[in-house]
This record gives C-alpha cells, structure tokens and sequence, in this order.
C-alpha cells in the first residue's frame, strides 16, 4: 500500500483479556460480539492473531501501517501500565506508546510524576486520561486533571481522552466539558478517542470552534451518524480529525478500506490518515 498511514488506536489481543486475550472467556465473548456490532466482515474471531507480539506487528505490517498506537488505560476497572506500553513498542519502529494517567487513583503527585517518567525515560509519545470512566466520573474540566494538562504542555505531548458510548454514565460523553480546557489550553493539542459519538455535532461544534481539539472516532465512524464527521473534515476539519481502526475491535486492513469509501475528498486522504496524526506526534510529513 502507497498511502502512508498512523492507526491512532490499535492494541494488541494479548494486551488484556478486554481485548481478547483470553479464548473462551466472556471478554472474548465480548469481543467478538462488539467486532460483529460495528461491522467486521469475515471472521469475527480475526483479533487472535494477535495473540502474540509477533502476530501483533505482523498484522501491522501486512495493513501497511506507518506506524500504530498502542494506548495506555489507567481506570479503575482497567490498568494497562506504562511499562506494559513500553515493553510493546520499545523497539519497533511501527509503534508508538500513549501512557495512561488517573490523577484521582494515584493523586496528583505521584500521577504527574509518573506522566513524567513515561514521556521521558520510556519515551512513550503522549498522555491519556479518561475523566467519565473514573470512580466518581467526571468532566475533562475537572480541576483534578488541570496539572495533567499543564505537564503536557511542558512536555510538548498531546493529551488523549476517552469518550464514547461505552461511557458507564453517558451524561459523561459530554463534548460541552472540553470547551474550558481547549480555551485555556490553546497550544496543547486534544484528542478525543471515539469522536465523542453519538453525539457527533456536538463534537464537531467544539472542534469548530477550538483548533487543537482533535477527534479520532475509530470504530464509530462507521455507525450512523458518520456523515457529520465527514462533511466537517470535507470543510473545516480537514486537519481535526485523525484515523483509528480500534483494533481488536475491528480489522485493520477493513477498516482502513472502508474509510476510504466514507466520502472524504481525496485531496485530505492524506491528511486523514497520516498528515494530522504525524503533525501531533512531530514526525516527518
């Protein structure tokens, strides 16, 4: 494949049993059921191929990817540690590491410590926080994460926030909450996983509005809705919004095909898939 392509979200099955890790077990279950539910063909059972490092960067390369984004979680009901990250990337050119980072399990100290740490002695390229999956859920206003962005500011890394519909409290898929931090924040670049889907034009209002919020739908970009996020990248988006195949959720190799058949203009492909993503992470144009 020619085009130059960076998958924003793509973790490997045997990263964590909610990916598939398993056989047999009900996360695989789950995977499989939610590989079905936005819209794999062929065998819904595909993700074990990577199972293993090698399977992993095997499937990387066979989809042509420039590079993939393995992403760190740190909620309480998942931990993917840093060091975890690290030990999958390190090494491999084809991948890059995002740490993952809660202020309110950790506090704040030991959280931009650790923030810190990743970005620079595990060189892992970027910081995700997930305010509506913590325990209380919160808003990416909450003052709790402001030391997390003015970190990621002086570190020069973007931050990444989930969001989406597998939100425990959908009140919390709230693209409203981001307005204040992309105000005061400015220069540091936001990038929200799942597009803040369904609540498409909400998103892309935001992101109308504030430059350095990004979006990344991934999987969702696929469901009904979807025309929203292309009208706003065939305009003003062009440079907003980024590629993520959420692998193991879905292929690789389909989901980069089928976004090509969204209805982008060909003329900001480029930026779609490689061009905007490798701006964030400062890699050669």
């Amino acid at each position: 494949m020619s085009q130059k392509i960076i998958d924003l979200r793509c973790r490997p099955a045997f990263l964590h049993k909610f990916f598939g890790a398993e056989p047999g077990s009900p996360e695989h279950a789950t995977a499989r059921w939610l590989n079905r539910r936005v819209g794999t063909l062929g065998s819904d059972t595909h993700f074990e191929k990577s199972l293993t490092q090698e399977g992993f960067l095997d499937e990387v390369r066979q989809a042509g990817l420039s590079k993939a984004v393995v992403v760190g979680r740190h909620t309480p009901s998942q931990h993917l540690p840093n060091d975890t990250i690290h030990q999958i990337v390190h090494g491999h050119k084809e991948l890059l590491g995002i740490a993952g980072i809660d202020p309110a399990l950790q506090g704040e100290q030991q959280a931009l410590a650790e923030a810190e740490r990743a970005i620079k002695e595990l060189g892992l390229s970027g910081i995700d926080i997930e305010p509506g999956f913590g325990v209380p859920a919160r808003h990416p206003d909450d003052p709790i994460y402001w030391p997390i962005y003015e970190l990621a500011l002086h570190l020069n890394v973007p931050v990444f926030l989930m969001s989406g519909p597998t939100t425990p409290d959908p009140r919390f898929n709230d693209p409203a909450g981001l307005a204040k931090v992309a105000k005061a924040f400015p220069d540091l670049p936001l990038v929200v996983y799942h597009g803040y889907w369904p609540n498409v034009q909400q998103a892309i209002g935001l992101a109308f509005l504030h430059e350095n919020v990004h979006l990344v739908p991934d999987m969702y970009i696929f469901q009904p809705g979807n025309e929203g996020y292309v009208q706003a990248a065939n305009s003003f988006l062009s440079e907003q919004l980024l590629f993520g195949s959420s692998y193991t959720f879905r292929p690789i190799s389909q989901s980069i095909e089928d976004f090509q058949q969204l209805g982008f203009k060909d003329a900001i492909l480029d930026k779609l898939f490689y061009g905007n993503a490798a701006r964030l992470f400062q890699l050669p144009s």
